[in-house]
């Protein structure tokens, strides 16, 4: 291991044979093969052999299996069999289950992958880190993270923050130069390392080590167990079914003993056969009523419902995230980009006391200058600010078939306008070369470049026109440099608002020659600046979000517009996507700094459009939000959006403009930076919880009516109406695809024209509560019926009962599918299929041989009639109660 910090650049590049240009296509898959992929080690999973053992650890399985074992010593060696196929069945089933949900979030870590910008045959791409590998170069940029260890070769304010590493807190300032061996790792600030994070400027640095040969590779936890990540509504149901466990557990005890009772009672003798009837009829019961497969149903249907959202371009890194999105009131939406198409187009320049209309569209550079709508020829006049747009830009205009922009979009309009005028960045830069550079703050809203113009340094400085002009002490025209008095800066600003109003998007342009020993500092060098004029630029809408801002207003959803431009540029847009509506306000960052946090809390339901905002400005507006009771979801791309995007409900990282820091701070990232995605994300996780609910509504009612139908027949007096083998048969048939199926229902039409459910709304509610009463009713007292017209004794009678138990349970499972009676049954294909099955499988025990096994004898016509008749009236009455319910509501 070579100490790289001790190198010189050349030095290192020699070492690991390559250069400044990166390395070849070629190169690089050879050396990934010999270093493998820059990843650390995986933390050790749970095995699939694992996962299928612990579906038969239960204490109750295992009571189970012991009454099984027992059932084989007194020689009922068929039901013996048959529970033991039913408990390995049910065994394979939870296995599928649960592999599916380890499989699907294993899945999901797949999705946030960070990418990193690489020089490779002298060509800048983007590339996932885990592919970079000793001898690449990558570039550095405020926001990022470092993908691997690394020798920096170019730095420009490079500042970096080493605490996850060193414990540092003051992030350290990076320079090119050679260390003395021996120097420790917080002092080696040539390098950066794995995982540690870029606070501000730029840079160039070669790979040294990747993976597990990184520093942060050397400290890893090999062995740590990654931890189980329960969402809250997990938690709740985690801890309802340890409570649900007890209670069934007691019951069965209490059914098992008023069993031998009346039994005892009755008969006077209590024979062994019978209570170990019993005993397997009580603990099956137990088995059937205790929901195991909520657990898996829930993550499964996240999980399922996570990948659902990345094909809306939506990603989400923490799965808590999907239930608040059901919750969320407020989206506070950055502007450019994802309110509008972030593809900027120059239409307008003010120079030289002149205004320039410019032509074309996109980033195709060709279009003409008018003024009045006639072309200019001579563009002399322009070329000055054209200029400073190109210089001071660290975006790149390529053609790969078409015109594609790699940067900011922003830099990137600046650059079409220039080579519009036949000025190409690349020229530009090797007449006059970039020395040194200001990096873009967003306190500051400026950037500077410096470059060597001939024998002397110019420092060109763009960003917003009312910040650019409190620096400038003078104005360029006509070749002559005037001093900026109040008339002449009205003038501009006049332009400026004029610009903004119409929705343009506003920049400033300015230039200063510098001394030889210039001080590079924001004071000394953005100060007493040369104004020269503005550019503005047009970034229309996307299209949808007019329909998306429509649909979260019934939805019950409160969209707030949150820019960096001046105030009238953001109220404009929003007004055009009919966001801004008569009687809503719009402030700017300065006027909210001027604002108590208690006055805020007042007015922000009032305030749509927030302009010229910080990001330590969106901390406050979101704890306004919070203080009022919102549940917020908030947009971010920088560094400095962080610690926003981690007290928002919802932190929402663009996937294309984000920076690194800003992804990991969030909870969900846009893959496309479209606001709609957002609002199709809402509506995802509204639909996840909706089918949930249904799914452990379902399945707790129809427990309860199996419960019912036990615990009635002993309390009247009834032999019982179920087999161990057919509670067991049951729960297997009704609560496994059906109830899977439900977790993937279809959602509801209506499902976004309802408010937000309450945050903490538990999903045992008092209306759930009553619907699981009634339907456990109906089920047990119509299984009952049923039993009882057959004479309630004989194989025929509990062949009619088991037959009504899982009819009942198949037309309730139908039911469940929306809360109104509005619905098409049919546009399941999961649910028609899982209950098509599971009656076939019912006719399987009934009509085939297995029906010795299961105590069952076959059925004819009339028989079915009844059962059908009866069972159908669950449907019935839960669908009629549907409309009465609606009704009132209405």
């Amino acid at each position: 291991m070579r100490n790289h910090y001790n190198l010189s650049t050349d030095e290192t590049f020699k070492v690991l044979k390559s250069s400044k240009k990166g390395l070849s296509k070629d190169e690089a898959l050879k050396r990934q093969d010999i270093y493998g992929l820059n990843q650390l080690k995986e933390k050790k999973r749970v095995t699939p052999l694992e996962i299928l053992f612990r579906q038969f650890t239960s204490f109750i399985i295992l009571i189970l299996i012991a009454a099984t074992i027992i059932s084989l010593l007194i020689g009922e060696i068929l039901d013996a069999v048959v529970i033991i196929v039913i408990i390995i069945l049910n065994g394979i089933f939870g296995f599928v289950q649960e592999y599916r949900a380890e499989k699907a979030i294993e899945e999901l870590k797949k999705l946030t992958v960070l990418k990193s910008r690489v020089i490779r045959d002298d060509v800048e791409i983007e590339l996932d880190s885990k592919e970079l590998v000793p001898g690449d170069v990558v570039i550095l940029e405020a926001g990022s993270k470092s993908p691997a260890d690394a020798r920096i070769f170019h730095a420009s304010s490079l500042q970096v923050d080493e605490s996850s590493l060193t414990g540092e807190s003051v992030p350290s300032v990076k320079v090119t130069h050679t260390f003395e061996k021996g120097t420790v790792l917080a002092d080696q600030e040539n390098m950066v390392f794995m995982g540690t994070v870029v606070t501000n400027g730029s840079g160039r640095a070669v790979v040294t080590s990747t993976g597990m040969e990184t520093e942060i590779g050397k400290i890893a936890d090999l062995v740590q167990v990654e931890e189980e990540q329960l969402t809250p509504l997990q938690k709740k149901l985690k801890n309802f079914g340890k409570k649900l466990g007890i209670i069934t557990i007691v019951v069965s005890i209490i059914i098992f003993i008023a069993g031998i009772l009346k039994a005892y009672i009755f008969t006077g003798i209590l024979q062994p056969d019978y209570i170990n009837e019993m005993f397997l009829t009580a603990v099956a019961l137990a088995v059937a009523a205790i929901p195991e497969g909520l657990p898996a149903i829930v993550t499964i249907s996240l999980a399922l419902g996570v990948k659902r959202m990345v094909k809306r371009h939506a990603v989400i890194r923490q799965l808590p995230a999907v239930e608040t999105l059901g919750s969320t009131n407020i989206i506070s939406s950055d502007k450019t980009g994802t309110i509008t198409q972030n593809e900027m187009t120059v239409r307008e320049i003010y120079t030289n006391d002149t205004l320039i209309e410019i032509t074309g569209e996109g980033y195709e550079p060709e279009g003409s200058f008018t003024q009045q709508n006639i072309k200019l020829e001579n563009i002399k006049d322009i070329e000055l600010i054209l200029k400073a747009g190109a210089l001071c830009n660290d975006a790149k205009l390529i053609y790969n078939g078409k015109w594609e922009i790699i940067g900011d979009p922003t830099e990137g309009a600046l650059l079409v306008s220039a080579q519009k005028a036949g000025l190409k960045k690349e020229e530009l830069n090797s007449e006059y070369p970039r020395v040194d550079e200001l990096p873009f703050d967003s306190d500051r809203k400026l950037m500077t470049t410096i470059h060597q113009v001939d024998q002397e340094k110019v420092a060109y400085v763009k960003g917003a026109p009312d910040f650019l002009l409190d620096k400038c002490k003078y104005f360029y025209l006509k070749g002559e440099i005037k001093e900026l008095n109040p008339e002449e800066k009205k003038k501009i600003m006049d332009y400026n608002i004029r610009m903004a109003n119409e929705g343009l998007r506003v920049l400033g342009f300015a230039f200063k020659p510098l001394k030889s020993d210039y001080d590079l500092s924001f004071d000394s060098v953005e100060s007493e600046l040369v104004f020269i004029g503005l550019q503005a630029l047009i970034d229309p809408p996307r299209g949808g979000v007019e329909d998306a801002i429509k649909l979260t207003r019934t939805a019950g959803i409160r969209t707030v517009l949150i820019s960096g431009d001046h105030v009238l540029t953001a109220k404009a847009i929003a007004q055009k996507i009919g966001l801004f509506k008569p009687g809503d306000k719009a402030i700017s960052g300065e006027e909210l700094r001027n604002i108590a946090d208690e006055e805020l809390k007042d007015m922000v339901d009032k305030v749509t459009v927030y302009a010229r905002v910080s990001p330590e400005d969106k901390v406050k507006i979101l704890n306004a939000l919070k203080d009022k009771g919102h549940i917020v979801a908030m947009t971010g791309d920088g560094v400095n959006d962080a610690p926003a995007l981690k007290q928002a409900d919802i932190g929402i990282a663009m996937g294309i403009t984000g920076t690194d820091v800003a992804k990991e701070a969030s909870d969900m990232i846009l893959t496309d930076d479209n606001f709609t995605s957002i609002v199709n994300a809402v509506e995802e996780g509204r639909g996840i919880y909706s089918n949930i609910k249904k799914f452990v509504q379902y399945t707790l009612s129809s427990n309860l009516g199996e419960i019912l139908v036990i615990f009635m027949a002993i309390l009247i007096g009834w032999p019982l109406p179920l087999t161990a083998i057919q509670i067991l048969w049951v729960n297997l048939l009704t609560d496994g695809l059906p109830g899977l199926a439900l977790g993937l229902d279809p959602f509801s039409k209506d499902l976004m024209t309802n408010p937000p459910r309450p945050r903490g709304e538990s999903i045992i509610s008092r209306d759930v509560i009553e619907n699981i009463m009634l339907v456990g009713i109906i089920i047990g007292a119509g299984t009952l019926l049923m039993f009882n017209f057959y004479g309630h004794d004989g194989i025929k009678a509990q062949t009619v009962a088991f037959t009504t138990l899982v009819m009942f349970q198949l037309f309730n499972v139908l039911t469940y599918r929306a809360q109104n009676f509005k619905i098409n049954i049919f546009n399941s294909k999961y649910l028609l299929g899982a209950v098509l099955i599971s009656v076939i499988l019912q006719f399987a025990v009934l009509y085939t041989p297995l029906n010795v096994a299961f105590g069952t004898t076959p059925l004819g016509f009339l028989d079915w009639l009844g059962i059908i008749i009866v069972s159908f009236s669950i449907y019935l009455i839960l669908e009629s109660r549907k409309i009465l319910l609606n009704y009132r509501a209405q």
